[in-house]
């Protein structure tokens, strides 16, 4: 997978039963130009025409990178 990144989104998400916070992630993955992008660096990605069978989103900006 070259020129691709996997982004992870976690969000928190009321529980019905016993009204708790729990937290679900989602896998994005997007296109990488230049790979810029580094393990644990923080990402803003936009959707765009798809680009594979699984690549509908695209790199727009590293907002922090990832201490080393």
């Amino acid at each position: 997978m070259a020129k691709t990144i996997v982004v992870e989104v976690e969000r928190r998400v009321q529980e019905h039963r016993y009204q708790r916070t729990i937290r679900r992630t989602s896998k994005f993955m997007a296109h990488d130009e230049e790979n810029a992008a580094k393990v644990g660096d923080r990402v803003r990605i936009e959707e765009t025409r798809p680009l594979s069978r699984n690549k509908r989103w695209r790199l727009r900006e590293i907002i922090t990178r990832a201490r080393a």
